[in-house]
């Protein structure tokens, strides 16, 4: 049985093989298989790598913060700069929370901004406006997630930190800096354990997920230009993809968007101004390990979201 196979042969198949092959070898799941590698990796204290994962990173060399995430077949939705308040649900988290429930995608990645911290602002308040406090959000956020995560069931969850987020850390370590490491004192305290917090997500090696790089109107572009590899990041609400080809073929800038209404209330910092922005998320699908064109849903409307050349009503 594969569950009876040594741990120290499991390591020496999947570090020879890979993990398609190990899974084949030992009759398991692709998530079974990886799940087992996390196990491993855990009792060891050291990553175990596919083969061609080694030829392309430095062996034994952490980089904190970042997490690697391999998937052979199925789709990975990511989506960013939710920006969430309490009582607001934005017609594109409903289109998320429905589309995974369809696609059943293995990944669901927030991509930073989950967090708005609108109190904890650089913005001054205008005109005497109401903002939520901190609490208030911290609900709301919860709220959202639990739709989620009910709806993503055993999919991996990942949470790279944005600007907004690190907020709420950053004024209490200004604040109160001898209260760091106490429970409660850092956003990930009041979130389930199934998110796993981050800087970064490097997918199958080829593929990055982070909040940000680089800035203005080209920045898709110059991220996968400057990183080397597809680059899906959020921060600037754009929902773009931008291809770019050279002779190692062809990868992908993806600017996810934003989940919050482009308008709504979180933003009257902007004054009315028209801004280019749009509401939606990427849809990222893998064949044998590798990315296709990856895909957007975007909203067009009070309910309604286009997808692969259809109008969605949710």
């Amino acid at each position: 049985m594969a569950s009876d196979f040594p741990d120290e042969e499991f390591v020496a198949l999947f570090e020879q093989h890979g993990p398609a092959e190990t899974a084949r070898r030992l009759g398991l799941s692709d998530r079974a298989t990886f799940k087992r590698r996390e196990m491993i990796e855990r009792r060891l204290g050291r990553q175990i790598r596919a083969p061609g994962a080694m030829n392309k990173t430095r062996v034994g060399i952490d980089y904190p913060g970042r997490l690697e995430y391999e998937i052979r077949n199925g789709t990975v939705l990511v989506s960013s700069d939710c920006h969430y308040w309490k009582g607001i649900v934005p017609v594109a988290h409903r289109a998320l929370v429905s589309f995974i429930k369809e696609l059943r995608p293995k990944a669901v990645i927030k991509n930073g901004d989950v967090f708005d911290g609108a109190r904890v602002s650089r913005h001054p308040p205008i005109n005497w406006e109401e903002r939520p406090s901190v609490i208030d959000e911290i609900e709301g956020c919860q709220e959202r997630l639990l739709e989620i995560q009910k709806a993503a069931k055993t999919a991996d969850l990942f949470w790279p930190l944005g600007n907004h987020d690190s907020r709420f850390e950053t004024r209490l370590a200004t604040s109160a800096p001898d209260y760091a490491r106490v429970k409660g004192f850092h956003l990930k305290d009041h979130f389930s354990e199934r998110w796993k917090p981050c800087w970064s997500v490097f997918i199958n090696n080829e593929v990055v997920v982070k909040h940000r790089f680089k800035g203005g109107i080209h920045a898709a572009h110059n991220n996968t230009l400057w990183a080397g590899k597809t680059l899906v990041t959020g921060h600037l609400h754009s929902l773009k993809v931008t291809p770019f080809t050279d002779y190692n073929g062809t990868r992908w800038g993806v600017d996810t968007g934003t989940i919050a209404d482009v308008y709504g209330p979180q933003f009257t910092y902007l004054e009315d101004n028209p801004v280019n922005w749009r509401s939606g998320f990427a849809v990222l699908t893998f064949v044998d390990g590798r990315l296709l064109w990856p895909e957007v849903c975007h909203v067009i409307g009070p309910n309604e979201v286009e997808f692969r050349g259809k109008v969605v009503r949710v």
